[in-house]
């Protein structure tokens, strides 16, 4: 990578690093044991956390894969349950399979729509119970959403969707959690507070350490009685940590700045696009850009999107290939305008780049065939 200047990741937005007042929050932090319960940092961001979701508690974890593990495991407390989700879902893609290793939690997929969204149709008609399916099938006792949705392109689901999947689940008597590991994204893009977006949900997962740019864990949300039984499990799992506060002031730090710097980095996503737009190798729908992550396709197929990672790479720009054709770029509040218009200009030049590279390895092979020839 080319010396003296700085890396434009754009990986995901999990690559923050601490920010001066995170480090100042984080050695200033009063702490004790959180595992017996009184680390007073953890607590009053924990108050804080649930307050602003409009719930009764709250607990942090150190990830946002624990966090919707747990959460999954609570309203799922009987082996042989069954939770209805997005077939493209984080859960049930990234998440190693969890709530079945280790839950033994029975996941019913549900396609998801470009938008994120599942058609509410489809979901009640997933739902199985005792009642309705005798021995034979699993119990539905949970639905599961996400929002923003990752795999959707960070789209955002709307506060009235949201109620009608929470519908869904009242009439069948089950739980809706969601998770909102990006849900101050959707809150921003689509200027609704965050507790109305969520206020369906029995209980929400939030990422700390994705758009909020803290180092590193999530909150789960909920009813006391949730959080209560939510602690036994993080034990459990081998979340619970002792002086926790230390990264429980750096996450009260993240929420406190970053949220406010949401919109522009859901702007510069927008600016972004529209820079990859002009290249004619690439192509990419701009009404798909709601928050801060950027897919787009090669068209060329002289480019695979590892190569073209490859070749950025070398010019201190960081993507990230997501399928044989595409490539997937997020946004972060460390990203300013300026690493955005140097990330447009690298893309192109390394597009030319490859394409020039193959026409001298196709010119040489050509060359060298017409001199056997000749011999």
């Amino acid at each position: 990578m080319e010396l003296g200047r700085m890396v434009v990741d754009l990986r995901s937005d999990t690559v923050t690093k601490p920010s001066e007042a995170m480090r100042a929050a984080m050695a200033a932090a009063d702490v004790d044991d959180d595992v017996i319960g009184v680390d007073p940092t953890a607590r009053r961001f924990e108050t804080e956390m649930a307050r602003m979701m409009g719930k009764e508690a709250a607990l942090f974890v150190p990830s946002g894969t624990m966090a919707n593990l747990i959460s999954v495991l609570v309203h799922c407390d009987t082996r042989g349950s069954e939770v209805i989700l997005g077939h493209n879902s984080h859960i049930h893609i990234y998440e190693n399979g969890g709530i079945s290793t280790i839950g033994g939690v029975h996941p019913r997929t549900v396609p998801n729509n470009p938008d994120g969204t599942m058609d509410i149709d489809k979901i009640a008609a997933a739902v199985r119970n005792l009642d309705g399916g005798g021995i034979c099938y699993p119990t539905t006792r949970l639905i599961c959403l996400e929002n923003t949705h990752g795999n959707c392109g960070g789209k955002c689901l709307s506060a009235e969707y949201t109620d009608k999947v929470g519908e869904v689940a009242k009439t069948h008597g089950l739980k809706l959690h969601i998770d909102g590991a990006r849900i101050f994204n959707a809150s921003v893009a689509l200027g609704v507070p965050v507790d109305r977006l969520v206020r369906a949900a029995d209980s929400v997962s939030v990422c700390l350490s994705k758009g909020l740019g803290a180092p590193v864990g999530s909150v789960i949300v909920g009813s006391k009685a949730f959080i209560e039984k939510a602690k036994i499990l993080r034990k459990t799992l081998g979340g619970g940590m002792r002086q926790v506060g230390v990264l429980c002031a750096a996450a009260h730090v993240g929420v406190r700045d970053t949220v406010g710097k949401l919109a522009d980095d859901h702007r510069r996503a927008k600016v972004l696009a529209e820079g990859l737009k002009k290249i004619k190798q690439f192509t990419v729908d701009l009404s798909s850009v709601e928050t801060n992550m950027v897919y787009f396709d090669i068209t060329d197929p002289l480019i695979s999107p590892g190569k073209l990672c490859q070749v950025l790479k070398q010019r201190n720009v960081l993507a990230m290939a997501v399928s044989s054709k595409s490539v997937r770029l997020v946004v972060h509040y460390q990203i300013s305008d300026s690493d955005i218009q140097y990330a447009v200009t690298c893309m192109e030049e390394a597009a030319d780049e490859i394409l020039s590279s193959n026409a001298k390895s196709v010119h040489l092979a050509n060359g060298s065939t017409a001199n056997s020839y000749g011999n």
